[in-house]
């Protein structure tokens, strides 16, 4: 490797470092974990609400009644629960990022989301597998949780960092000669591709399990028994038709989550007072 290529190499780990510090340092309510977001929190959070308004606007909402009101109910009791706790624990400065809704969707899907600043769905179709609003409170407390634990944010700018040193490795590939020399960094950039995306898909349950421990504290905060959530995720792996590796998915397995939960509950009880 001549020198020109050896200098090409030393400025990307220079560009690749400064890369892994795009973003701004915060802390996640709960769990006190450092992370790495976005610096452009308000842009999410507009994003965020036109597109759930685009998505509400065409949706089918519930005409039940009775289950319209318990997703509600439940909803902002945990919402006030969590405006509680962020205000009596240095983040009240970030109150006024959620602006909470609540509405039941006409869809069969055993389901939920809940978008940056607060907006959350339920599909009809969960409703049969939770059977209980403390159930029920069990899933929207994990659906806040990601958004209070700014992990859309976090995805971002791990994704920013991630597509930047991608940037790096094809500028050195454009600069470098030698047929041995470029077949290493194209393979080099291929391995990065895929390790990326494996680190991404790590990320992801990383944030699933994040979001199961610090929902069951909300759900707990709220007055829920965090218990319930052992028996609603056995029905939960019950109603699934499988999945394919771990490693390669998004989510952590029903097992790895039941197993985890397990662990997450003396903790969340410290929380919870019946109400």
């Amino acid at each position: 490797m001549n020198m020109k290529t050896t200098k090409s190499i030393m400025l990307f780990l220079v560009a690749a470092i400064l890369a892994a510090c795009m973003g701004t340092t915060r802390t996640v309510p709960v769990t006190g974990r450092k992370q790495k977001v976005s610096t452009d929190n308000a842009t999410i959070l507009s994003q965020s609400l036109t597109e759930y308004r685009k998505y509400v606007s065409s949706a089918k909402l519930s005409t039940n009644a009775n289950n319209t009101a318990m997703v509600k109910r439940v909803g902002t009791r945990l919402a006030n629960a969590v405006i509680t706790y962020l205000k009596n624990n240095g983040y009240a400065n970030e109150v006024s990022n959620y602006n909470w809704e609540f509405n039941l969707v006409a869809e069969n899907q055993v389901n939920a989301f809940c978008m940056p600043g607060g907006k959350i769905v339920v599909y009809e179709g969960l409703l049969p597998v939770t059977k209980t609003e403390t159930a029920l409170a069990i899933v929207l407390g994990h659906e806040i949780a990601h958004a209070v634990a700014y992990h859309s944010s976090e995805q971002m700018a791990k994704a920013q960092n991630i597509n930047m040193i991608g940037q790096g490795i094809n500028i050195i590939g454009s600069m470098v000669t030698g047929t041995n020399t470029q077949a290493a960094v194209s393979t080099i950039s291929q391995l990065y591709g895929l390790g990326s995306q494996v680190a991404t898909l790590k990320y992801s349950r990383d944030n699933e399990t994040e979001a199961d421990r610090i929902g069951l504290i909300f759900a707990a905060m709220a007055g829920y028994n965090p218990n319930e959530a052992l028996t609603f995720w056995q029905r939960m792996a019950a109603s699934s038709n499988g999945a394919g590796p771990e490693w390669l998915s998004t989510h952590p397995s029903d097992a790895t989550r039941i197993a985890n939960i397990q662990k997450f509950l003396p903790e969340a009880q410290k929380y919870y007072k019946p109400q």
